[in-house]
């Protein structure tokens, strides 16, 4: 028997404000120019995105379904209704790919429960970008999302993953709100041996990209200033 369901396509978006066929394919504007139906995170990012990529497109015709922390579990079971009509969806990332970092795998887990077919498109994600250009372990890796917010606890986190890189041989990722970038370099400058490698990554794709690795020993001597700019930290203690 046919399959005549609708697909979810997981939509990819830049990671900040260049033009979006300078880092997205042709095929995600295609699939963006025949897909009327997308769960977003932010409507009005949603939608200006949509306009940049096709200019053309009628928005009065967008149907848009709302997936934020406040978004209800049970509204969420009917997002994927119109797949079962043979309409595709749309999930949106805010920047970078969906489900990565970013809110969505409850949408991905529904549509496999319901036999929809997931559909990943190529697009810039900041995590593996960083880790191919920082020279450290891409053969053993670890993502650990934000660190904790208390001071103390975040010391004791950076130390945690310094040992399991030593440990495990793997590199550590993880990132942190823009605004407490400084705070984060200045801990880990003050937590993390002279000895281990670590790799700050900005503004990935954008035009002031910043991209660097050296020891910590070597990071204590530079001035180094990503307020409020996206960043990615990874540490590897060989």
């Amino acid at each position: 028997m046919v399959n005549t369901k609708g697909k979810l396509y997981l939509i990819p978006t830049t990671l900040g404000d260049n033009e979006p066929l300078e880092v997205l394919p042709m095929s995600v504007k295609k699939i963006i120019e025949r897909t009327n139906h997308y769960i977003v995170e932010n409507e009005k990012s949603a939608r200006r995105f949509i306009k940049k990529i096709t200019p053309r497109k009628s928005q009065p015709n967008l149907t848009l379904y709302l997936l934020d922390k406040f978004t209800d579990e049970m509204e969420i079971q009917n997002y994927l209704d119109v797949c079962e009509e043979g309409v595709d969806v749309g999930l949106l990332s805010e920047a970078g790919v969906p489900a990565v970092a970013d809110p969505g795998a409850s949408i991905v887990k529904l549509a496999h429960h319901k036999n929809i077919k997931v559909v990943p498109l190529v697009g810039p994600s900041s995590i593996i970008m960083a880790l191919m250009a920082s020279g450290l372990n891409g053969q053993n890796f670890a993502f650990n999302g934000y660190l904790p917010i208390d001071k103390a606890e975040r010391k004791k986190s950076i130390k945690q993953l310094e040992k399991l890189s030593f440990t495990k041989n793997q590199s550590q990722i993880f990132i942190e709100t823009p605004y407490r970038n400084e705070k984060m370099i200045e801990d880990l400058l003050q937590v993390l041996s002279n000895e281990t490698r670590l790799c700050i990554a900005a503004d990935i794709t954008l035009a002031t990209e910043f991209i660097k690795t050296m020891s910590v020993h070597d990071w204590k001597k530079q001035k180094i200033s990503l307020h409020k700019k996206p960043a990615i930290f990874i540490l590897h203690k060989f």
